[in-house]
């Protein structure tokens, strides 16, 4: 398989994997930080975002494994995406906080 759909599918995994957050924040009526709006991004900006998110992971994995011989490998890669995002959150928040920084008006 050419490295061009194995990179494709490893970004749909990436882009899918951050789509979870949102949408359960959005789903709980909670804020998150998102590009769109920042640290304290509403409800429907998480439910905005989510949702690119995964429509746009999910029409880069269609892209990825066109081929039927290719897909197994483009699942591979799409996994390997999910991983190193789910490591970057867990390590980002962990060390930088992205999401539990303290609000500043107390416990939302």
């Amino acid at each position: 398989m050419r490295r061009g759909p194995l990179v494709t599918a490893a970004a749909a995994g990436v882009l899918c994997a951050n789509s979870l957050p949102h949408l359960a924040t959005a789903a709980a009526g909670r804020t998150m930080l998102t590009p769109l709006a920042g640290r304290d991004s509403p409800a429907t900006v998480n439910a905005l975002w989510g949702a690119t998110n995964l429509l746009a992971g999910l029409v880069l994995m269609r892209a990825a494994s066109g081929r039927s011989a290719e897909a197994g490998t483009a699942r591979e890669a799409f996994g390997i995406g999910v991983v190193a995002f789910s490591a970057w959150a867990v390590m980002g928040e962990r060390l930088l906080g992205f999401n539990s920084a303290p609000h500043p008006d107390g416990p939302p």
